[in-house]
């Protein structure tokens, strides 16, 4: 019922608990200080006392109604603390991890799942360490402290009442394994519902363009219904356990009532005492029952925050405090597979320089996979990449990226201002220098004629075009002025001209700079330096253009099937035949 591994997530916390705990003790020494005295007020009504014989208990149940509220506010005061401090610590280690992750995706979680648990998982889990685990250490100590309370009233209902308390805890681990499944497939159906939202959401342009919006809207009801079913468990199942622990709780004081009752008739125990007993034994049961209330709502937040605890806990490359070095980015005998299984990359070697370095092949060859250890955000599991000879272990991540831009075909452009999408590659920018920028891709004239650089991108850039937003994408890194400069299919998807445009900047890029180039059209990398053609996860081929055609192997037969594709393609368009 205590998981260790969450209770040490939020560290910190204990000395609210701990306080919170402390709190409840001293309210429940209250309430029976306030029974005794209303016990003690009947016994004196009953035998006739004078009125001044009822001050004393009337002021010490006075007192501790005073002392009772404000302690009551106290201790929800101190709960509320700790749940902000909870959510504000785990949303802080949450981003600070992502950030720590830095261009590495998180594979186990998806975008949709990421959001949901970050956000409602960490609001499920500011109640398990604000309600449960107080209350759970509470539930722990009350029964005792009452017991050694009671026990010098009577032993034997004392006794019976101790002995019954287990019973609600046994229910609740036996209740426990079942609702751990449940909540772990409630979280599960929770956030792939909410994956097909998003996805349906995201691609709704397509489904309406290949009228398959009906077909999906079939599979989020379907959702949604398998997510409306194993919410219906989770209440039948909390139901359940509600009536188990109520049938335990008032069965058990039930028996201590009986018991007192007992004593009156067999003349070993007064009728004032076992009154006291009679009010007192509920209180051996409300902890754990409200334990009891508590606990599906920790089974909730408990099931996120192991989907948290895996974020927290997945490796992060592993960087060093090196300063980077001029000199040639190397990939030295890397080898690489994403499950341990299925090698992508086998025993490749490959060197980028200054000048244009180009990465080619057919899908699946492994140029993706070469673009993420270029850019740290994967490691070989043998070779290793130096950086003017250094890995990246011995590197300052901070002094990586300073030497490097990405511009790639679903490059990020932020909701923000043209300005401040170029503030965030360069503090300070001034205006003359995005426009020289925007000059260099062809957007500057657009940018003026549509709102100047306070224009607004709208999200995912659904206010320009796709070959405008990758020029655009292109002179924010410009201003970056990068050493090393990674483009990944930038010119997939886009117009002639904007590829025209791209392509120019490329070749002046590579005059005082690094640039490695990932394209599936080959005649954007006929004036690399050097040509990579990747087959299988290896190196098949190496060397310019004009080399790898006089030896008319597999990369001068693709680049021959494509300028074949090409030509028919501009006489169809023509008018001709293909």
């Amino acid at each position: 019922m205590l998981d260790k591994d969450l209770f040490r997530l939020a560290k910190g916390s204990g000395k609210y608990i701990a306080a919170a705990v402390v709190l409840s003790v001293v309210a429940m020494l209250l309430n029976m200080g306030i029974t005794a005295c209303i016990c003690w007020i009947i016994a004196l009504a009953a035998n006739g006392a004078d009125a001044q014989e009822y001050i004393l208990p009337a002021l010490f149940a006075v007192a501790g109604v005073v002392i009772r509220v404000p302690l009551g506010i106290s201790a929800n005061r101190l709960k509320a603390r700790l749940g902000a401090k909870v959510k504000r610590e785990l949303r802080e280690k949450t981003y600070d991890k992502i950030i720590t992750l830095g261009v590495r995706t998180t594979e186990e979680m998806s975008m949709a799942g990421l959001t949901q648990v970050s956000m409602e998982g960490i609001e499920q889990l500011d109640l398990y360490y604000s309600s449960y685990l107080p209350q759970f250490f509470f539930s722990v100590i009350a029964p005792f402290i009452l017991f050694a309370v009671c026990v010098f009233v009577d032993w034997r209902t004392s006794l019976v009442l101790l002995a019954c308390v287990p019973l609600i805890p046994l229910s609740i681990v036996a209740v426990s394994k079942y609702a751990k499944k449940i909540f772990a497939k409630y979280w599960g159906k929770y956030t792939a519902m909410g994956d097909s939202f998003l996805d349906s959401v995201q691609g709704l342009k397509e489904l309406k363009i290949f009228r398959a919006d009906a077909r999906y809207h079939d599979r989020m009801n379907e959702k949604a219904e398998e997510f409306r079913k194993i919410t219906m468990k989770v209440l039948v199942m909390q139901l359940a356990s509600t009536t188990i622990m109520d049938f335990v709780a008032f069965g058990g004081a039930g028996a201590g009532i009986a018991l007192a009752v007992t004593g009156v008739v067999n003349g070993y125990l007064s009728p004032y005492h076992a009154l006291f007993l009679v009010l007192v034994a509920v209180e051996f049961f409300l902890p754990l029952r409200a334990l009891g209330s508590a606990f599906h709502v920790a089974m909730n937040g408990a099931s996120a925050g192991k989907k948290i605890k895996a974020l927290l806990d997945a490796e992060p490359p592993v960087w060093g405090s090196g300063e980077v070095k001029d000199g040639d980015v190397k990939l030295e005998g890397v080898t690489f597979s994403y499950d341990g299984k299925r090698e992508v990359l086998k025993d490749i070697d490959m060197t980028f320089g200054k000048g244009i370095t180009a990465i080619v092949g057919e899908s699946g060859s492994g140029k993706s996979t070469v673009v993420g250890l270029i850019t740290g955000a994967l490691r070989p599991q043998k070779g290793k990449v130096t950086v003017g000879g250094d890995t990246f272990d011995a590197l300052s991540r901070e002094s990586y990226y300073s030497h490097l831009a990405v511009v790639s075909y679903n490059t990020y452009i932020f909701n923000e201002s043209v300005r401040d999408n170029f503030r965030l590659a360069k503090k300070g920018v001034k205006d003359d220098e995005i426009f020289a920028a925007l000059e260099k891709v062809n957007l500057a004239a657009f940018i003026r004629e549509n709102g100047g650089l306070d224009k607004v991108v709208s999200e995912d850039a659904g206010n320009i075009s796709g070959g405008q937003k990758q020029r655009l994408a292109l002179a924010v890194n410009l201003v970056a002025d990068k050493d090393i400069y990674v483009f990944d299919e930038a010119t997939s998807n886009i117009d002639v001209e904007s590829e025209t445009v791209i392509m120019r900047n490329i070749r002046a890029l590579s005059e005082k700079a690094a640039v490695v180039v990932i394209s599936h059209r080959l005649e954007n990398v006929v004036g690399a330096d050097n040509i990579y053609y990747l087959k299988d996860g290896r190196v098949a081929e190496s060397g310019t253009h004009d080399e790898l055609c006089a030896e008319n192997g597999e990369y001068a037969a693709l680049y021959n099937a494509q300028k074949q594709l090409e030509r028919g393609y501009m006489q169809y368009a023509k008018g001709g035949a293909l």
